[in-house]
């Protein structure tokens, strides 16, 4: 699809969201053009949200880029009991309906587990929303040991997309996800990572550094 003069790749997600409301747009203009300009409107909100740009991924083995677009809301350190079993560096990111909406792997790595969880559907920018909103688990092993990301459902996002599966190999910054709507990413590196971003941060996908090994680790 072309925005002006460049073309913006789509994630395949989306399309069935666009061609519906441009559908829509074609059958109610045939009876009245001014009610056809709502689902036109939504036609192209749809095709900006569901963007999927590309990405220039930073250089670096010892380095974890940051798994989603958005504002960092939480940092701290935690024992993760389910999947971990291990004390780790939780990093939360929450994104708006504006924010790209692709998920990307923080790392090489080789994919151990993929697990949804039911849940509520929770404001996604809330603590709680975390732990109790509906979710999808991807456990990666890297060369630094193994780390958790997980896609959150919103109040909005009602869905989550994870395209990979166990035994996958992952790179780092390559796309392996989706969260259709606000939502929020909570990524679980271990204890020793050097975090780069502060809280009310924006990052990007794929392109901002989150956290660095320490040299020799």
């Amino acid at each position: 699809m072309y925005f002006g003069t460049s073309m913006i790749k789509l994630a395949p997600e989306g399309y069935p969201f666009i061609l519906g409301f441009f559908g829509l747009t074609i059958l109610v203009g045939l009876f009245s053009p001014v009610g056809a300009l709502l689902p036109f409107v939504l036609t192209l909100f749809m095709a900006y949200f569901f963007r999927d740009p590309e990405r220039t991924v930073p250089e670096g083995e010892n380095i974890f880029v940051a798994p989603a677009d958005g504002r960092v809301i939480l940092i701290q350190n935690v024992f993760e009991e389910r999947f971990l079993k291990s004390e780790a560096v939780e990093v939360s990111i929450f994104m708006s309906p504006l924010n790209v909406h692709v998920n990307r792997a923080p790392s090489d790595g080789v994919v151990e587990s993929v697990v949804h969880t039911s849940g509520k559907f929770l404001s996604a920018f809330k603590h709680e929303a975390s732990l109790q909103n509906e979710n999808i688990a991807m456990l990666l092993n890297t060369k630094y040991g193994r780390v958790l990301v997980r896609q959150v459902a919103g109040f909005l996002a009602r869905r989550a997309v994870c395209r990979v599966k166990a035994g996958d190999l992952l790179r780092k910054g390559e796309r392996y996800g989706i969260i259709k709507f606000s939502s929020r990413l909570d990524i679980y590196l271990p204890q020793n990572t050097q975090i780069r971003v502060k809280l009310g941060d924006r990052v990007k996908a794929g392109e901002t550094v989150i956290g660095e090994m320490p040299s020799g680790k």
